[in-house]
């Protein structure tokens, strides 16, 4: 019954209950905002009331393309205008948008095409001969695909496909929205590595992107109209849901196709960019731009930063520029970030400079939507916040995903016990602060993207010198981390470090493929487990 003792009446309705979803914001925006710039890229400038009727005419053009509601667009584009239209025309038409990262290898792309039952694919002509490969690959119907060409980038149309302009052309732009009737339904689907190579499905909910994009608002200490850069690629957690916050307070967003200092730089300087978020790679690249790239700038700057800990000496380095950087975490599973390392002022004010970038490389405390983030052992107790005694980052929170698609054995292990197990392994503060200790099942972060060690030891095994091969991190300066392989071989067998890296190109994106080979025999227990902790001292070394 609650608190009152009589509730008759008080009964959801039209008037005082909308299903949350972050379609609002930009129903809001074109009424509200209509005249701002909403999307520059290049020349390439559309106003909120523009960036709308193009979400509108995608909407009605998939519909009239027969996607029906509960139906999966994807697309394999890189942060340009079309892939920032497609977060909002996909869902308006009531369908599943699924973002696909252009890095990925044709037989994982078909995989996905087929897992998610794509019926139309958005692909930019850069990976078009990605997406029909990946289709005729596929076991089931092939999915439509539109061209999106970048002529003025260098990426004219093939001429084997509508294009999107043409496309959106079929589009009405007075189509109603189809908004959702509940809050869980789906929004949004996004493929993560996890640690056997294939990758799971991750549902998104329309809830969960709407408290994503307040939350966020409020720990990044935004005002309106940031200018935002899309640095992130908006296929990882839909760029940590950044491109549906943009018009809830009216922001520009500016994409960008090839990330480089120099383009970061520029867009600082002339679009008067206030925001961005990126991986540690993205900071030792200001860092270490030549005077050439750089342009000045009177405002600072805010970034976040996820990933390996960015180093301290670079932390020191580029605040130093005029950037104030916040160090987040998250997975795909949880829509991006969910732990800010919250800078308390007073006495953390006062420390030097190694001492604040050590703080800093925290992965800290749960953003505002989340509702308890914490680390606990194998029987779900909360671990002592001594700074030493290690357990599982647990979270639970609005922005959980819904579940792994078509996988309910791995979903309800994921949720055991009440909360997403994350699989990393991490220490608490006194403060109640996080900081990963390490990588539960041996993920590697390179670049921001997750590499699943045991994926490259499959491909490595398959090799016919080799006897054992095990695959962990080692520090890289520019990308954070990269894997490097250490490989028994086979008694008779001499190891060719080149033809081994290129062996495993032959089947895997080139990131995921080792950067180092080391032929040796592995260290191991009694029991002949290969002990990973001394290959990553041995990594670091060489």
């Amino acid at each position: 019954m609650g608190w009152m003792s009589d509730e008759a009446g008080l009964d959801k309705c039209d008037a005082n209950y909308v299903p949350l979803t972050p379609l609002s914001h930009l129903r809001r925006a074109r009424d509200v905002f209509a005249q701002r710039t909403a999307v520059i890229y290049g020349d390439h400038r559309v106003s909120y009331g523009e960036y709308y009727d193009r979400c509108t005419q995608l909407a009605s053009a998939l519909e009239r393309a027969g996607v029906k509601s509960g139906d999966v667009v994807a697309t394999l584009i890189p942060n340009l205008p079309a892939q920032a239209e497609a977060h909002f025309g996909v869902p308006a038409c009531g369908a599943v948008l699924n973002t696909i990262n252009t890095r990925l290898d044709v037989d994982t792309v078909a995989y996905i095409f087929d897992h998610g039952e794509a019926k139309v694919i958005l692909a930019d002509t850069q990976f078009v001969a990605l997406a029909e490969a990946s289709a005729a690959k596929m076991d089931g119907p092939k999915p439509l695909i539109i061209e999106v060409p970048d002529a003025t980038h260098g990426w004219p149309a093939t001429g084997r496909h509508t294009t999107y302009d043409d496309f959106l052309a079929t589009g009405d732009a007075g189509f109603e929205w189809v908004m959702p009737t509940d809050e869980w339904e789906s929004l949004a689907l996004n493929y993560t590595s996890g640690t056997t190579g294939r990758p799971k499905g991750v549902v998104y909910h329309h809830r969960g992107a709407y408290m994503m994009t307040m939350g966020t608002v409020i720990s990044w200490r935004m005002v309106l109209h940031p200018v935002f850069m899309a640095i992130v690629p908006l296929f990882h957690c839909n760029g940590w849901n950044h491109t549906w916050m943009m018009p809830l307070v009216g922001g520009t967003l500016v994409c960008c196709r090839d990330i480089t200092a120099g383009a970061i730089y520029d867009a600082i300087a002339d679009e008067g960019v206030t925001h961005f978020g990126g991986a540690p790679i993205v900071l030792n690249m200001i860092v270490n731009a030549p005077d050439s790239e750089r342009r000045d700038f009177t405002h600072q700057v805010e970034v976040f930063t996820a990933g390996a800990p960015p180093a301290p000496a670079t932390l020191g380095k580029i605040e130093a520029l005029g950037f104030n950087v916040t160090q987040v975490y998250g997975l795909t599973e949880t829509y991006g970030h969910v732990t800010e390392c919250i800078w308390r002022g007073d006495d953390w004010d006062e420390l030097d400079q190694a001492e604040k970038a050590a703080i800093k490389a925290r992965q800290g405390v749960a953003f505002p939507m989340m509702e308890h983030i914490t680390v606990m052992d194998d029987h779900m107790i909360q671990v002592p916040m001594d700074s030493t005694t290690q357990g599982e980052i647990v979270m639970r929170g609005n922005s959980v995903m819904k579940g792994y698609l078509k996988n309910p054995e791995a979903t309800a292990k994921a949720f055991q016990g009440g909360y997403f197990h994350s699989e990393d392994l991490a220490i608490q503060h006194p403060d109640g602060y996080i900081q990963i200790a390490d990588r539960a099942k041996d993920i590697i972060i390179s670049g921001g993207e997750n590499i699943s060690s045991v994926e490259v030891e499959g491909v490595l095994m398959g090799h016919p010198d080799v006897s054992l091969a095990a695959v962990v991190a080692k520090p890289d300066e520019k990308w954070g981390e990269v894997p490097c392989a250490f490989i028994e071989l086979k008694d008779g067998c001499v190891g060719d470090e080149v033809a081994m890296i290129a062996f495993a190109r032959q089947t895997i994106a080139g990131f995921k493929a080792p950067k180092r080979v080391v032929f040796q025999e592995l260290p191991k227990t009694s029991t002949g487990k290969i002990q990973k902790f001394e290959l990553r001292k041995l990594a670091a070394s060489i």
